[in-house]
């Protein structure tokens, strides 16, 4: 699996609807397959268009402490890597649209939080496959 890394490759994947939404995470996705005859060129973007890209957004305004950031970040990508071989090519964004609530989890990085971002974000490529 390859990162997404550059804002232009971010940019391309958020002019895009999204694919799937849960209560906190929103999953875009660019087909990048040469079969497909729709799916737009973008070879300068993402050089190895047979691969999955994915990448993770976790705005400050969603996630005020930095410590909440890397763990949502942390766990979309591991979860990415563990549903890798099910995953279309092509470059795929979740991105943090909604604040996981302080008050039900007060540490900003607990056992709990991982475990509820996981689970929705297992939700959210359950949504995405269909």
């Amino acid at each position: 699996m390859r990162r997404l890394r550059t804002r232009a490759q971010f940019q391309a994947l958020l002019t895009l609807p999204p694919v799937a939404r849960t209560t906190h995470f929103a999953l875009h996705r660019l087909p990048l397959a040469p079969d497909i005859p729709d799916a737009p060129a973008r070879p300068a973007l993402f050089p190895a268009p047979t691969q999955v890209w994915l990448g993770a957004m976790a705005p400050k305004r969603w996630a005020r402490r930095a410590v909440t950031r890397n763990t949502i970040r942390r766990q979309i990508y591991a979860v990415g890597d563990q549903l890798m071989p099910t995953l279309p090519p092509g470059a795929h964004l979740v991105r943090l649209r909604a604040a996981f609530a302080t008050s039900r989890f007060a540490s900003a990085s607990s056992a709990a939080l991982k475990q509820a971002v996981r689970a929705e974000l297992l939700q959210l490529f359950a949504r995405g496959a269909a």
